[in-house]
């Protein structure tokens, strides 16, 4: 296993780091291409410093890194001509391997560099670099040592653990790439990246995030949506609804828990915003009965007393069978469909459906075990699973360290974001990671990290509300021109609203359209309550 540095030297720009609702997990949409804007050098005027196809004759950083492809692709009505390059990047230590590609504007370059992230188990692919290229960025991804985006890789084929497949996801793949682009971005434009940025959603946000804790020097800036922090506790917590449902014999019907979410929203759609919009403005403020309904009738029975138990359970989120906290539930306005879903089992009766990603994660990540049967847990069982990942992945692709310190003083920028309605990654292990942020760096946290909810927004896009326009681009404005954002803009379907700094929340001041954001304002919030295992 290769050791990861944590350097507190100045930023340097070829350096070696480590690191796209979930999990998670969720297969994350393409992360924000970035916007124009103030570019820190001008664009090449002549061609790169050496033709694209001279690439695979030459040698990068690190040392085992081997160009497969160096292709020159003309310009199209979508995208200007670009040097696609295609790497792997060998480790001489495990055996591992993960491609890399490398995408270059051979005519437009705006002079940085923009790495983007995976989403579910897939570290990355090349599909995702173009908005970024578009947008004048030398851009990158990585498979992270696996192609696709199933979890079955967490097994060799003979069965085996595949420990180098693991850590390579978890963090040495994105750290391979990172190396090997600077240094191929470098060589073909004959000067390297002024400013280099991370950019992911979901499994991005977690890989940017063991990006901040483990190379601070690799990214000026980190942009990280719906971050899967505390993996373990999070991918292992993402099946405890299943799990009651099972063993309380009561698994609930998808309307049911339609109706309980339509009731929550409605409930609470005035907290926080002041309007009436189907968005709950205040999630942590929100603090719906679920008993109101018992009794109601909807399309699949009426609500009963013990499916509100199940709700409420899932709400208050994975405990032991001693009652101590394991981690956080679902907040009320997220959505219950994708993790607690139901169906009909041959003989036509209810039964549990769990994720697929939750199933390959206890298959091939915890039991090594790729028959396992998940409806043999019990409470007891599901504990006992919960702790072995929280020992056995915490370090190697938790996300969960809080000293940035090193990351503060080479200067970088994190800018985190989460929707306040994801149904999948919840937003509360992304507020507990900041909160414990303010816990070690006290009033000066939001001069270098600052986390943005989005209300109504689901997993990295969806849901009610609306959804951030130009959050990428609020980092690059923060990273080059020293402007911190005290909010981010956010519209959808003719509404537009400022996405405050948590753990301010937006107001409608009362005066003017409902719909403007301009005439909100952002005021004082719930904080949500830090809870320990």
């Amino acid at each position: 296993m290769r050791s990861r540095p944590r350097p507190g030297h100045a930023r340097a720009t070829l350096t070696v780091l480590a690191t796209t609702a979930s999990s998670l997990v969720l297969l994350a949409p393409t992360a924000q291409a970035a916007p124009g804007g103030k570019s820190p050098q001008a664009p090449h005027p002549d061609r790169p410093a050496i033709a694209c196809e001279a690439l695979k004759a030459r040698a990068f950083a690190p040392a085992n890194a081997t160009v497969t492809e160096a292709t020159s692709v003309p310009a199209s009505s979508t995208a200007p001509a670009t040097c696609q390059v295609t790497l792997t990047v060998s480790d001489p230590e495990d055996g591992g391997k993960v491609t890399v590609w490398v995408h270059m504007p051979e005519r437009t370059w705006n002079g940085r560099y923009q790495a983007v992230g995976g989403g579910g188990f897939s570290g990355g692919d090349p599909g995702r670099l173009a908005g970024a290229v578009q947008q004048g960025y030398a851009a990158s991804a990585t498979d992270a040592g696996h192609v696709g985006s199933s979890g079955t890789f967490g097994l060799n084929p003979d069965g085996t653990p595949n420990h180098t497949g693991r850590e390579d996801f978890g963090h040495e793949g994105v750290h391979d790439m990172a190396v090997a682009a600077k240094s191929v971005v470098t060589t073909f434009y004959g000067r390297a990246p002024e400013y280099s940025y991370w950019n992911g959603c979901s499994t991005g946000g977690r890989q940017g995030l063991m990006e901040a804790q483990n190379y601070p020097d690799d990214f000026d800036g980190i942009f990280a949506g719906a971050p899967v922090i505390n993996f373990p506790e999070m991918q292992t917590g993402q099946i405890w609804g299943q799990i009651v449902m099972l063993q309380e014999n009561n698994p609930v019907p998808a309307c049911k828990f339609e109706t309980a979410l339509k009731a929550a929203v409605a409930a609470c759609d005035t907290v926080g915003d002041g309007v009436v919009d189907g968005v709950i403005g205040d999630p942590f403020a929100c603090d719906f009965d679920l008993t109101t309904l018992i009794g109601t009738e909807t399309a699949c029975g009426t609500i009963t007393a013990k499916d509100v138990a199940v709700m409420q359970r899932i709400h208050e989120g994975p405990r032991g069978t001693d009652g101590r906290f394991l981690w956080y539930g679902l907040p009320y306005g997220a959505p219950y469909a994708g993790l607690h879903n139901t169906k009909l089992d041959d003989q036509g009766q209810l039964v549990g459906d769990p994720f697929i990603y939750d199933i390959w994660w206890i298959r091939y990540f915890l039991t090594d075990d790729p028959s396992f049967d998940w409806r043999t847990l019990d409470y007891a069982s599901f504990e006992g699973l919960f702790d072995l990942a929280v020992e056995r992945y915490g370090d190697m692709m938790g996300a969960s360290d809080t000293d940035l310190s090193a990351f503060r003083d080479s200067g970088g920028k994190l800018l985190m974001w989460h929707g306040a309605a994801d149904f999948g990654v919840t937003v509360k292990g992304t507020v507990d990671y900041y909160e414990r942020l303010e816990e070690r760096f006290g009033e000066g946290t939001d001069d270098f990290a600052r986390l943005f909810l989005a209300p109504g927004v689901g997993h990295c896009s969806g849901g009610a509300g609306p959804e951030l326009t130009n959050g990428f681009g609020a980092l690059v404005e923060w990273v080059e021109n020293g402007t911190a954002p005290a909010t981010l803009d956010a519209a959808k379907a003719g509404v537009t609203r400022p996405v405050c700094a948590y753990p301010l929340v937006a107001e409608w001041t009362g005066f003017g359209d409902w719909r403007d954001g301009s005439n909100f304002e952002c005021v004082a919030g719930t904080r949500m309550e830090l809870r320990q295992p």
